[in-house]
């Protein structure tokens, strides 16, 4: 540990291991992102097993002061908070507190009266009963019918913005009042659909718990895992390591140059606390934190000599939970050939310019650029993370992947 630029809090460090590879052919890349003006800054680390390998920061964490990215920057992680929330019901399952085809309902009676919009409807109240109950299964893996609100697919999905069920001056019950209301869009196991699904997990730690999503969080991971600056809002003490959120000038072209700031999408500031705590997106922290959290996952549930999650647990969430034929499916990004575990997503195949050692990795990350994946075959893991609405799917993250494949995926 060390003292933080602040004075104000410790903060974790990452130990580099020596190794014989040379990662400068990513330091040059990632430096072209840069310079070209698509990212602000980045900052990425690669684990060869649980080690870290390289660890490097590019650019600036604000553009307008020109304050360096630092190593103990503050990002927001979007949607990578989805892993770890899915690790903590993972702890619970090993608990012994549900089972994976247990209904929602069981837990949450409010959804016992769910109701399914028909296919092609344009109108919110054309629905059909339910066929069967959503499972935790569905819910964990995103196919248990509930929607997002993200993309305005269907009439359902325009009623989760007007009804701004992910309010962050509400709690995660009065998130299931509201919900309980509307009907899903689809049954239960037809289709993957990326969704807040993950946002009512963090309901189900509580209730299972019988802690606060948070405290359960902070007891159960963060703090022995030493991820000391993770959290779901930023105090005051560290606002001046929080990096700015940038977006393009041209949302319409990624490799357009140009950035302007843009506020706290989805979230809400994250400069002060919330009653909403969102389990699919509202987690901020270091990319040193999350590094710690990817160390653990790798190492199967264990670090530093503590036991986190069973193996069987960890192997659950990178192993497909989907019907045979399902695939994920998003409307802005493409991902052939992917499946989906209880909490990552995983490929099939090896993208354009991956060796066969990139079937199986398991990955997710975050819409402003909060990138991570986990390779079993090259025994390679990387973290790059940059904050660029939206920069989930961008050509930055998967030229270091590729570079990284290439170096160190031997």
């Amino acid at each position: 540990m060390r003292e933080a630029s602040t004075g104000e809090a410790a903060i974790s460090t990452l130990a580099i291991a020596p190794s014989r590879y040379d990662f400068s052919p990513i330091h040059t890349a990632m430096q072209k992102y840069v310079d070209a003006g698509l990212v602000s800054g980045l900052s990425a680390v690669i684990l060869k097993g649980t080690e870290v390998v390289d660890f490097r920061t590019w650019g600036h964490a604000d553009i307008e002061s020109q304050r360096p990215l630092a190593e103990d920057a503050i990002f927001r992680y979007y949607s990578g908070t989805k892993i770890i929330t899915s690790a903590a019901v993972m702890m619970l399952h090993d608990d012994g507190a549900f089972r994976f085809e247990d209904p929602v309902a069981k837990y949450i009676p409010q959804f016992a009266g769910l109701r399914v919009l028909k296919a092609g409807a344009t109108e919110v109240t054309d629905t059909e009963p339910l066929m069967r109950a959503p499972t935790i299964r569905e819910l964990i893996s995103h196919q248990s019918g509930f929607t997002y609100g993200l993309f305005p697919e269907t009439p359902v999905d325009k009623l989760y913005t007007e009804q701004r069920i992910m309010d962050m001056n509400s709690s995660l019950e009065e998130m299931i009042d509201k919900l309980a209301a509307l009907p899903l869009v689809f049954q239960p196991g037809a289709r993957w659909n990326y969704s807040i699904g993950i946002d009512i997990l963090g309901r189900l730690i509580e209730i299972w718990s019988g802690k606060s999503f948070r405290d359960f969080l902070r007891e159960r991971l963060f703090e022995p895992l030493g991820m000391v600056d993770t959290d779901f809002h930023v105090p005051e003490a560290k606002h001046a390591r929080l990096t700015t959120n940038y977006q393009p000038l041209d949302l319409r072209d990624n490799m357009k140059p140009g950035l302007k700031p843009c506020p706290d999408l989805l979230i809400g500031s994250v400069l002060a606390p919330k009653r909403f705590h969102s389990g699919g997106g509202g987690l901020v922290g270091t990319i040193g934190d999350y590094t710690r959290f990817m160390q653990m996952i790798v190492n199967g549930g264990e670090w530093e000599g503590r036991r986190y999650l069973s193996p069987s647990a960890v192997e659950l969430m990178h192993t497909n939970l989907l019907p045979p034929g399902v695939q994920v499916r998003l409307p802005v990004w493409k991902m052939p050939d992917t499946v989906f575990g209880a909490g990552f997503a995983i490929k099939n195949a090896p993208a354009e310019g991956e060796p066969a050692s990139a079937i199986g990795e398991y990955h997710w990350g975050g819409m402003a650029g909060t990138h991570s994946w986990i390779a079993p075959r090259a025994n390679l893991a990387g973290l790059i993370f940059t904050q660029r609405a939206y920069g989930f799917w961008h050509p930055f993250s998967h030229e270091f992947k590729r570079l990284a494949y290439g170096i160190a995926g031997d």
